[in-house]
């Protein structure tokens, strides 16, 4: 019971029956009001009526008349006489006073309520032709009594009115929550792994909202894992080879199938081999740490200039074994920013590398820099074949460009780029990937001075 007032589908039920029963009060008590008003108003108005045309008639003056036509008129009305001389007379001459007789016999008409005896009398007087006058009493008791049943028949339909409103509530409450328990239940099965659920379309507006946007979280969902897991068969099977490699050298020099003249080079081959293994797991955890936010960045001056000789020198060496050309073009002098220069130089590393892995023999691989309001703009460009529009979509996007040309041509880890975009993210910068005019991709990263 206590979960169901916790609950939304109880909550609207509880608003629902507490807006009807306090309706239900402030009506019924403002109608039981208005009804003896009215009802008060009404007697009075027969009242008056009935005195005014009794001290019209020739007999004003004779009680036993007065008192027979009004109990055939009003029933229970008292009636009292006001003599010329002030003398009044009748069963209702208790409830004149002598200022009502003053008022009469002065030839004005008396309308008031007069307590008299734990009772409230309506009392109406008109004065009569021959200077006398009438006066007529009715009790207030009465009327209220007439107006009781009234009242107790409003408050019966209202009764009635909360009951329905109780049903409604109920009936409400369960249209309102049932898309809400049926969206609670696709987002339970999607937590348990669960993908491509079809959502239901529903209304109110506000959770046919949230059901969308629990269709769009499924789909990115289901968007995300598969490129999980393309890029974790990825690596599995580019971990495999240089594992193969070792095992099988590894084997032979176990079963003495290793010359002593080879020993030197499969020595060579598992040292490259390894060092492939641990390139891997390099940008692996690399990769982790950015996404994990757990990567200092130490800011200082930085000559952009210096920074692109040192990375052209660095890997001119590699670059001559593929004859590849790498040349930093010349930046502008005084061309500087404040920023970690490790980062930068390990960010630039890794656009270079991929793109000698791209570029074909007697290509160039060009890395230039220049201002950019107040950053700096840093260009790698290679002579590859370019990105396809498809490319450019999902460039930074781990593992999805390994995944697509691994049959085609020479790839990586898949990793370079996407760690690429999360450190120059951590700089403050932005990157962007594009073809040159001339042919080949070229990556542009934005950097701010400081």
């Amino acid at each position: 019971m206590n979960a169901w007032f916790h609950s939304l589908r109880g909550r609207i039920t509880l608003v629902t029956v507490s807006v009807a029963v306090l309706a239900v009060l402030i009506t019924g008590l403002v109608s039981a009001q208005l009804v003896r008003q009215s009802t008060i108003a009404e007697g009075r108005a027969q009242l008056a009526a009935q005195a005014q045309l009794l001290s019209r008639l020739p007999a004003a003056t004779n009680l036993a008349s007065l008192r027979e036509r009004v109990r055939l008129a009003l029933g229970d009305t008292r009636v009292a006489v006001v003599g010329q001389e002030g003398r009044v007379s009748g069963p209702g001459a208790a409830f004149v006073s002598a200022a009502d007789v003053t008022t009469l016999l002065a030839g004005d008409p008396v309308s008031q309520t007069e307590g008299r005896k734990g009772k409230t009398m309506l009392v109406e007087g008109r004065p009569t032709a021959s200077g006398s006058a009438i006066v007529l009493v009715r009790s207030l008791g009465n009327l209220e009594t007439a107006t009781a049943g009234t009242v107790r028949r409003v408050f019966l339909a209202l009764a009635i009115g909360v009951l329905v409103a109780i049903v409604a509530g109920t009936l409400l409450a369960r249209w309102l929550t049932r898309p809400l328990v049926a969206t609670v239940e696709t987002a339970r099965r999607m937590a348990a792994g669960e993908r491509g659920l079809v959502m239901e379309a529903h209304q109110p507006t506000e959770v046919a909202a949230v059901a969308e946007a629990l269709a769009t979280l499924d789909r990115a969902l289901s968007t995300s894992e598969g490129r999980q897991r393309e890029f974790l068969l990825s690596i599995s099977h580019e971990l495999r080879t240089p594992l193969t490699a070792v095992r099988g050298y590894g084997e032979a020099m176990v079963d003495g199938l290793i010359r002593e003249g080879d020993i030197a080079g499969v020595g060579a081959t598992l040292v490259t081999e390894t060092e492939r293994l641990d390139r891997f797991v390099a940008d692996l955890l690399e990769l982790a740490r950015l996404e994990a936010d757990d990567f200092a960045v130490i800011r200082q001056p930085v000559d952009v200039a210096l920074i692109l000789e040192q990375t052209a020198d660095a890997w001119r060496g590699r670059a001559a074994t593929l004859d590849v050309t790498v040349k930093a073009i010349p930046a502008a002098p005084g061309l500087a920013m404040e920023t970690d220069a490790q980062r930068v130089r390990q960010l630039i590393d890794g656009l270079v590398e991929n793109a000698l892995r791209v570029s074909p023999a007697g290509s160039t691989v060009s890395i230039a820099a220049r201002a950019f309001g107040t950053g700096v703009v840093i260009e790698v460009r290679d002579g590859g074949p370019g990105l396809s529009p498809e490319d450019l979509a999902v460039a930074f996007e781990r593992g999805a460009l390994q995944a697509r040309y691994r049959d085609i041509r020479a790839v990586g880890t898949g990793l370079g780029l996407s760690i690429a975009a999360r450190l120059v993210s951590r700089l403050g910068g932005s990157i962007a990937a594009g073809n040159a005019p001339g042919g080949g991709a070229v990556f542009a990263v934005s950097l701010p001075a400081a």
